[in-house]
């Protein structure tokens, strides 16, 4: 093995990643691994000490550093609400560049294949600036359906996810990264994605499209 991706669950921001990710990179380094590449955050304190450590490993690091994944509204923790028909989070005018998953892939396997990015770090977001009440607008259009957006304040949204029996460190971590992370320090585009592949970032539209015509976002008992 001599080349490995690196990608912490659930944050790079949650307590330990970046002793986590500093013994996995020795340990990668001592057994001869000499190209790593490392999914990063933007806008993480936590994520740029995790960047640190995996450069101090002696290895030929990569970073990427990516925006808010598209794919959070179909393959993780907001694909129920929208199903539900009602998205609800503390996030209001804050705008994002949300990211297609499938975009840092193709980098990520670029970048882990082929010579000269050593020592790079790549911004990979979305082609545009959108709020979340605009992403599910996006997303009710391309499913067909009305999915509503409610904007709520950040201690109404954990109360409401204690209420749900969610552990007390996964909400920590949300809200601080729709308080933190999502604040306007995000909203600008990179072209990271553009540097690698030599083509644009797929648009948001472009994921809901296609994700829609999966069939994912509409509710069972419609189906």
């Amino acid at each position: 093995m001599h080349a490995v991706y690196v990608a912490y669950y659930p944050d790079l921001a949650a307590p330990g990643a970046p002793e986590t990710i500093g013994a996995f990179a020795e340990l990668a380094v001592e057994s001869g691994a000499r190209r790593l590449v490392l999914l990063s955050g933007r806008g993480e304190d936590e994520a740029l000490a995790c960047e640190r450590t995996l450069a101090a490993s002696g290895a030929d690091w990569t970073v990427l550093r990516a925006s808010w994944f598209a794919q959070n509204f179909s393959e993780s923790y907001l694909l129920d609400p929208v199903v539900s028909g009602e998205v609800v989070l503390p996030a209001d005018e804050v705008r994002e560049p949300f990211v297609d998953a499938d975009d840092i892939a193709d980098v990520a396997a670029s970048v882990l294949t082929e010579d000269g990015h050593s020592g790079r770090t790549y911004e990979l977001t979305g082609p545009r600036l959108l709020t979340f009440a605009e992403a599910v607008a996006e997303i009710g259009r391309a499913a067909g359906r009305d999915i509503s957006y409610v904007p709520v304040p950040v201690d109404a949204y954990a109360a409401a996810l204690a209420a749900e029996g969610v552990p007390d460190e996964v909400t920590d971590l949300l809200t601080y990264l729709f308080t933190t992370v999502l604040d306007g320090r995000n909203a600008h585009l990179g072209d990271g994605v553009q540097q690698v592949l030599g083509r644009p970032a797929r648009d948001f539209s472009d994921y809901a499209g296609d994700t829609a015509a999966t069939g994912i976002w509409t509710p069972k008992d419609a189906a």
